[in-house]
């Protein structure tokens, strides 16, 4: 998104352009030269800040949404003060405090980022976001069961005794011994391997013929690591918590860009393909409206950072969204600040 670069502005045009940004920011509301004439530290009349204003228009900076109104930074003034003008204000020692007491409460790991999810969201005032690490559990057997004809059931067991069950269509006329074959041959080689592995494994012997198994059995084996693959593959990988901080005051303005925000936020696989844009970053990402184009239509920000186990693998990503209006100068560092925390905790 093109913008104009600071140093092209004068020192009037950036106090004033900083001012309007923090003004709207602070209050959500568009920024008049009465205001700013009365902030104090201008020492300048509210008809040359109106000037400056007009400028700062004019370069595609700031906008009135109507001509009595004051101005509003547009999505690209939005970029232009985040990139070069903003100044971060760190976590205080309660927020902190906040967000490592919920990542050591007692429980499994995704109890502890949902919770973690929550507490940011509530921190922030927008909509906290955490992205899982996929798990990849190490496997004891699998099993399949005749349920009727045409259907079997599989079920999948893993070394830590968590047991997933999926239905697998199988062709009709499929006999008992035949479901018991390949339910052996699948447990023989998925134990102590992860999904991935044993695919790898056993697509690997029945491509070269290394298997006893006749045409049939071969024939539900696969179909056995056909209904896990694509479950791993679209399982939700998403926590979205507190999305009723999207509905202020300001927003139930807007209602249609908030019901569009509320919709993308259904859609939890699109979302996590966004955050995962995010993955490569060294540091937190800001997405600002229209320059995503999942929330271009509901003019929303995402801030999200990465977080990395202790060989500085990335394993996730952690962040909110919220309005384009929002904290940024206090939200950025808080979600630097827990994606950390969540590296220590998982790493």
């Amino acid at each position: 998104m093109p913008t104009v670069p600071i140093s092209e502005l004068t020192d009037r045009a950036r106090e004033i352009f900083r001012l309007a940004v923090q003004g709207y920011l602070d209050s959500g509301q568009p920024v008049g030269s009465k205001t700013l004439a009365g902030a104090g530290g201008l020492k300048l009349s509210p008809a040359s800040i109106r000037s400056v204003l007009h400028d700062l228009e004019m370069l595609g900076l700031l906008a009135a949404p109507h001509t009595s109104a004051g101005r509003m930074p547009t999505e690209v003034g939005l970029r232009l003060f985040v990139d070069g003008m903003m100044q971060v204000a760190e976590p205080t020692a309660e927020e902190r405090a906040a967000i490592v007491r919920r990542l050591a409460a007692p429980g499994p790991v995704e109890a502890a980022l949902a919770a973690t999810s929550a507490r940011l969201s509530d921190l922030s005032a927008c909509a906290g976001l955490v992205m899982v690490p996929r798990r990849e559990p190490v496997l004891q057997h699998l099993q399949l069961v005749a349920l009727a004809p045409g259907r079997a059931l599989a079920i999948l067991v893993g070394e830590d005794g968590a047991v997933e069950n999926r239905v697998v269509d199988i062709p009709p006329g499929v006999t008992a011994s035949a479901l018991q074959e390949a339910s052996n041959y699948l447990s023989a080689r998925l134990g102590g391997r992860t999904l991935a592995q044993a695919v790898a494994a056993i697509r690997a012997d029945i491509a070269a013929g290394r298997t006893a198994l006749d045409t049939a059995s071969r024939d539900l084996v696969e179909r056995g690591l056909a209904v896990w693959s694509e479950d791993a593959s679209q399982r939700p990988v998403l926590i979205v918590r507190g999305q009723a901080n999207l509905l202020d005051p300001a927003a139930l303005d807007d209602l249609e860009r908030v019901r569009s925000l509320l919709d993308d936020l259904e859609n939890k696989q699109s979302v996590a393909e966004l955050l995962e844009a995010a993955r490569e970053a060294e540091a937190t990402r800001i997405f600002i409206g229209a320059e995503n184009r999942l929330f271009a239509l509901s003019g929303s920000a995402v801030i999200a950072s990465p977080y990395r186990d202790r060989e500085g693998r990335v394993i996730g990503v952690v962040g909110v969204i919220g309005p384009t209006r929002l904290n940024y100068a206090r939200v950025v560092p808080m979600v630097d600040f827990t994606a950390q925390s969540l590296g220590k905790l998982i790493g």
